[in-house]
């Protein structure tokens, strides 16, 4: 999952995320501008004004489970690809 914070709000983000990026980056060279952020599930999303000097930070969550391998009756592990 990808997380955008903006001025200390954060934002979850479906991916691709590459397209976004390359907005949010215009708006701030051309010295500031609306860009749309998607919403994670439906619905219209959210216009934020991107300025020059803005706090702006990128990060990626891995949310998926970790399965510990199961053991079988004789005491070993199963492998299986997570």
């Amino acid at each position: 999952m990808n997380r955008l914070t903006v001025d200390g709000r954060d934002y979850f983000l479906p991916d691709p995320v590459t397209e976004l990026k390359q907005q949010i980056l215009a708006a701030i060279k051309e010295g500031g501008g609306y860009v749309n952020i998607p919403p994670l599930r439906g619905g219209p999303g959210i216009d934020i004004l991107f300025s020059p000097g803005m706090p702006v930070t990128w990060s990626q969550i891995d949310v998926g489970e970790q399965h510990a391998p199961a053991e079988d009756a004789t005491g070993g592990a199963d492998e299986f690809d997570v």
